[in-house]
């Protein structure tokens, strides 16, 4: 027993997502493996981003069958939902044993970018780093201004491709998403998962005080707070688990 939906822009792809399970397990092109997994794989001469989503335990299988809608199927429908932001989806299916959730598969074009976020963070001599910071505050304004706040806005799930002298962004990861109008907290605490550097997150800010027209003092401050305490909240979790482990 299996769920699917297909965007209608892709309907060449029915055979695929149908028998996507054996086309993922065949192939050996997997670029990232975690919890998850996502492949690349060749479909009507298209490049195709596939991501499996875990295998639950029966708790989870109850829930994703009968209280809340799959990961699989929230990545779908919100990358329609929020347009040109994300990569172009192709569809989504979940797969029902004894009426239960086994496994589900979301596909995405394949979006060619050339590095994420984390490199110009990471990297103090990455070119145009300037450059690239305040394209991408005004980039975080554009999905704030239509009522886009990603949940796990982190280094990993910013896409970034350079033309010329112009920096194209698309987020993904994006089934953890909240649709609403943004508070200025709301706002601010969006940039603290990105780990960045206080000069660097200044960079940013200053750029979006200026589009969202605030007194810019205020909104560094802040977002340094936030993103401040983010860090130490994260670095003290992580101080406690190795006295853990120690003993």
């Amino acid at each position: 027993m299996y769920k699917y939906e297909l965007n209608p822009s892709f309907k060449e792809f029915k055979n695929d997502i149908l028998n996507i399970r054996d086309r993922f397990s065949n192939s050996s092109n997997s670029i990232h493996k975690a919890r998850n997994e996502l492949k690349i794989l060749q479909l009507h001469n298209q490049s195709v981003v596939v991501k499996s989503f875990k295998i639950l335990n029966i708790l989870r299988k109850v829930y994703y069958r009968y209280f809340r809608d799959t990961k699989a199927k929230k990545s779908y429908d919100y990358a329609l939902k929020i347009g040109c932001f994300t990569p172009k989806p192709i569809g989504y299916i979940e797969f029902y044993e004894d009426n239960l959730l086994q496994d589900s598969y979301f596909l995405a074009q394949n979006f060619q970018y050339d590095f994420t976020i984390r490199e110009p963070l990471l990297d103090k001599f990455f070119p145009s780093r300037d450059d690239i910071f305040k394209s991408f505050a005004s980039f975080t304004y554009e999905l704030h201004q239509k009522n886009i706040l990603h949940k796990d806005y982190s280094p990993g799930n910013i896409l970034i491709k350079q033309e010329n002298d112009r920096y194209i962004f698309k987020i993904v990861d994006i089934n953890r998403m909240i649709f609403k109008p943004l508070s200025l907290k709301e706002r601010l605490e969006n940039f603290d998962k990105l780990w960045a550097d206080d000069n660097d997150l200044i960079i940013m800010i200053k750029e979006y005080a200026t589009l969202i027209k605030q007194d810019e003092k205020s909104l560094i401050k802040d977002a340094l707070h936030y993103s401040n305490r983010l860090k130490k909240r994260k670095n003290f979790k992580k101080k406690i688990k190795n006295l853990i482990k120690k003993y």
